[in-house]
């Protein structure tokens, strides 16, 4: 499934692996930071406010501007709520209810559900192999929610759909970033701008629902979850990106095949999580579907300068 390139720097795929690793273990860390029973909205309000207050620094230290025309207000404002506000909320509720495991097969839909709303708009071209994935990622869907034995309780079925929602957010904010997000962009930027918008749009909710999660001092196994999240989440996302500015987005997509796997396997080391022949099926179904939809085709070579596309 990975793409072997010749010529690839061996730091390279030494920060993909890191990456995956590290950000496949997000579900479990998200989980502890449920532990303490505390409201699925405090805790993506914290996450949010303390990732957007990171990129400040970087605002200040790179001596950055806001942008704030048209353009770049519907950008914060469509890709907040997208790409934090409504899908981390859905995240940390099904989180509550279902594995990390279970959580990372299902986030493996983003590249698929992505490339499903590509194709409604007209941005990228139908194939059959790629069609194909799309199947099978459904499959790997249904191999979780149908089967009587695939769930511990079936009381879980509704959160599983739930995180495919969220899934689906995020394949529409990588849309919208992808067709309105100027090329020249700094991508620093515009997260800063979407952080900040997420953040307010959800400080009402966070109030009026009561979910006010508190940080505690000394900091405790829950606090310091939450911090390691937002932190992830800064630095996770900007591996991210420089992996597909330096080495190219079809080598950087193959972050998804490790997420998804080291997210299983983390949930098992730290929750020792017991999963059914069900959700092993669909862990290789989603990789397979996985390596289908995503183009075999490198546009840029390692180590080229220009400009993300």
């Amino acid at each position: 499934m990975l793409i072997i390139q010749k010529g690839g720097h061996l730091k390279y795929w030494i920060l993909l692996i890191v990456l995956g690793i590290a950000w496949g273990g997000s579900f479990s860390i998200s989980k502890i930071a449920l532990e303490n029973g505390d409201h699925p909205i405090g805790i993506n309000w914290w996450v949010s406010a303390i990732s957007t207050f990171l990129l400040m620094f970087y605002m200040f230290i790179r001596q950055k501007k806001l942008p704030i025309d048209r353009n770049h207000i519907y950008i914060y404002t469509v890709c907040g709520a997208l790409g934090t506000a409504i899908p981390g909320v859905l995240y940390f509720f099904s989180l509550q209810h279902i594995s990390p495991g279970i959580a990372a097969i299902m986030m493996a839909n983003i590249p698929i559900m992505t490339f499903i709303v590509a194709t409604m708009r007209g941005i990228e071209k139908r194939s059959f192999l790629r069609i194909l994935g799309v199947l099978l990622g459904a499959t790997s869907i249904s191999l979780l929610i149908v089967p009587e034995e695939s769930l511990p309780e079936r009381s879980t079925v509704p959160w599983v759909i739930a995180m495919a929602f969220a899934a689906a957010c995020y394949a529409v904010e990588n849309i919208v970033l992808a067709r309105r997000v100027p090329p020249n962009a700094d991508t620093y930027v515009v997260l800063f701008g979407m952080g900040i918008a997420s953040t307010l749009m959800m400080t009402p909710f966070l109030l009026l629902s009561n979910a006010f999660v508190p940080i505690n001092i000394p900091l405790q196994k829950s606090d310091l979850a939450i911090i390691s999240l937002s932190v992830l989440n800064v630095l996770c996302y900007g591996s991210f990106v420089l992996l597909v500015l330096k080495a190219g987005p079809v080598f950087a997509s193959q972050t998804a095949y490790i997420i998804t796997i080291s997210g299983v396997l983390w949930g098992i080391l730290i929750f020792n999580d017991q999963h059914s022949i069900w959700v092993w099926a669909s862990l290789i179904v989603m990789l397979i579907a996985l390596s289908l939809v995503t183009p075999n085709k490198q546009p840029k070579k390692l180590d080229s300068k220009s400009p993300k596309t």
